[in-house]
């Protein structure tokens, strides 16, 4: 990998390569963008098959908490951070505290959260080396940030449906959820109580029997969810679902929901664009977490917390009105939003 070619595409600002031999930390943190505050963005513990793929995937991440900050309307830039190594068998105490000297080095630069792999308590370790963290347990902290998240996804989630259906009401509304995990199961829940009928499926069949018996879901096989006659398609696994082999057959007329990089390919946003089918961007629906554990910053408050988690309903309302006024898919209008931001704050510098 060329490196500072790599950095310059996107405008990186900083790579930083961490190693402790003795405590088996190899890590990477990147930071996209501060123009707009300090970077915050979650530590992914992942067994990568080569240093490359451990980089692309630090980069790539933290480009998209620039954007997600930004559309969010948070004075925080685009930062992430992934060790590489089984988070089930490598991950240790004097890593992640190792790990922490290297965010302290950084003075406020960096700001790390949980993220895949990791935990509130490895927060909690981290932070033994460090302030720069968020999503720690005890007084004062945001704690998981997983039904923040799935408060954001429900509530953009019916902006999505008044945009496609003229009512935001989900009463009524068939939705396959793609994954039951952490996420999804608050989500789920949300949706049940308003009265919607699920239709579930995800490789962890513990996760789906839950579904089925707290909230009457029907389960069907993972290859099968595409398939589904639905008013909304929910994709919260894994991202990459909005590809040449699924567009097809998707019956949806709304897709939302909380996965990471749903669309494989931008054409992909482009084509259920043309097909009409509503969109809300992946970037902005599933913000919650990341406003959540932003307003520890402020001192935490949990009313506080959620009441902006649910202006995400107006922010992806937003998006579609930017998507109609310039003839454009909503993940472009998307961007243009966020790009917006930062644009103005840079000029106001």
């Amino acid at each position: 990998m060329e490196l500072f070619k790599t950095m310059m595409q996107d405008d990186y600002e900083q790579l930083v390569f961490c190693q402790d031999k003795q405590m088996g930390l190899k890590a990477i943190i990147a930071i996209h963008d501060t123009t707009l505050g300090p970077a915050l963005g979650g530590l992914r513990m992942w067994n990568y098959g080569s240093e490359d793929a451990a980089i692309e995937d630090a980069m790539r991440l933290a480009k998209g908490m620039t954007y997600k900050h930004a559309v969010s309307s948070l004075n925080f830039g685009g930062g992430k951070s992934v060790i590489i190594g089984d988070p089930r068998k490598d991950k240790n105490q004097g890593m992640l505290r190792a790990f922490g000297r290297y965010v302290e080095s950084l003075q406020g630069r960096y700001i790390t959260a949980e993220d895949v792999g990791t935990t509130v308590e490895d927060m909690d370790i981290i932070y033994q080396e460090t302030k720069y963290v968020t999503g720690k347990s005890g007084k004062g902290s945001s704690g998981n940030p997983s039904p923040a998240t799935a408060f954001g996804v429900y509530h953009g989630m019916k902006a999505a449906s008044k945009e496609a259906f003229g009512t935001d009401s989900l009463t009524g509304r068939t939705i396959a959820v793609q994954g039951v995990g952490n996420v999804a199961f608050h989500l789920c829940k949300y949706l049940h109580e308003e009265g919607a009928h699920l239709v579930v499926t995800d490789i962890n069949q513990e996760a789906v029997r839950r579904a089925v018996e707290q909230y009457g879901a029907i389960a069907v096989d993972p290859k099968d969810i595409y398939d589904v006659q639905c008013d909304i398609y929910a994709p919260c696994a894994m991202g990459a679902t909005i590809n040449d082999d699924t567009i097809g057959r998707l019956k949806a007329k709304v897709i939302a929901g909380s996965a990471n990089n749903q669309l494989k390919e931008p054409r992909h946003g482009e084509q259920i664009h043309q097909m009409g089918i509503v969109y809300a961007p992946d970037y902005v629906i599933n913000a919650g977490g990341v406003i959540n554990i932003a307003e520890e910053w402020n001192g935490y408050d949990r009313e506080r917390a959620y009441r902006k988690v649910k202006e995400i309903y107006n922010t992806v309302s937003q998006v579609f009105d930017i998507s109609r006024r310039e003839g454009i898919p909503a993940y472009l209008a998307a961007d243009h939003l966020a790009e917006e931001r930062i644009r103005s704050r840079r000029m106001n510098a």
